[in-house]
């Protein structure tokens, strides 16, 4: 059965005559060296009857954020946005508050900063960074990891020290699918969710895969840890549009992320694909 009303939970946009994504380098990435806006995205979302998105930031800079909020506010898609603000800065509470006088202010919904970027394993638990977080969740917002395996302990312990805030985990946390590897992923991934105040994004899946040889029933071992250690209620669908574009299509990816849900029940199949986000994001 096709999830009705869906909420693409993770993806992105980008004009290169704004701001260059300095990312997206080399041959491989190619692909996706152009400008995606949401006139872009808004056909391929709806032809798989999604009707709301978040929109979650791609660089480590202030400006982004008004941009991508001024987005959303002449949206009738995007009903959130994930943006960026510097966790360490001692005026974040103030930047969050004036985040939220912005056009579109009020479908600020959570930040994210580029973890998996930082070459300290441990960067969340820096003190500075803890108060950032606090702020965050002072401010109602959720905050969005973007980390690698090897961060996700260092996730954990920030998930266990700020019980007052909603961490969601984007990508599975970036799990070895090329490579066949489920461990130690799938042991960090259940220490995270035994955490109450953690979330995980079905997201990502097929660009951390061989983007020319993978399938739905390839991707199902790393879906069902996320599955069983989060359950549907804790688990949301994103589509990481246009990154996934190097592995597949829009369509490809939601219907990947049909398959590897089979085996819910539709009510289910209704949290992943919609009511996780809504209540999360608070969409």
């Amino acid at each position: 059965m096709t999830p009705q009303n869906a909420v693409d939970a993770h993806h992105h946009i980008w004009d290169l005559s704004v701001r260059d994504q300095d990312w997206i380098t080399g041959p491989a990435l190619a692909p996706i060296r152009r400008n995606f806006g949401l006139d872009d995205l808004a056909p391929e979302a709806r032809a798989v009857d999604v009707t709301a998105t978040v929109l979650v930031q791609t660089v480590c800079v202030p400006e982004e954020t008004p941009e991508f909020l001024a987005a959303a506010h002449g949206s009738d898609l995007v009903a959130g946005v994930v943006g960026w603000t510097d966790l360490t800065a001692p005026g974040i509470a103030d930047t969050l508050a004036a985040l939220r006088e912005l056009p579109g202010g009020d479908r600020l919904v959570g930040i994210r900063h580029q973890v998996q970027g930082e070459p300290d394993p441990r960067w969340l638990l820096r003190p500075d960074v803890l108060r950032g977080l606090a702020a965050v969740a002072d401010a109602g917002l959720v905050y969005d990891l973007v980390v690698l395996p090897e961060q996700l302990p260092a996730a954990a312990e920030a998930a266990e020290s700020l019980p007052q805030l909603t961490f969601v985990l984007d990508h599975l946390g970036k799990p070895p699918i090329a490579a066949g590897a489920l461990d130690p992923w799938a042991g960090h991934i259940k220490a995270l969710a035994a955490r109450p105040n953690t979330v995980c994004k079905l997201s990502g899946m097929v660009t951390e895969a061989d983007w020319d040889s993978w399938t739905a029933n390839g991707l199902r071992p790393y879906a069902d840890t996320v599955l069983d250690a989060f359950g549907p209620g804790r688990l949301m669908f994103g589509s990481d549009w246009p990154v996934c574009r190097l592995a597949g299509t829009y369509g490809e990816v939601f219907d990947a992320a049909r398959v590897v849900t089979d085996g819910l029940s539709e009510d289910e199949r209704d949290e992943v694909f919609g009511t996780t986000a809504r209540r999360v994001y608070g969409l």
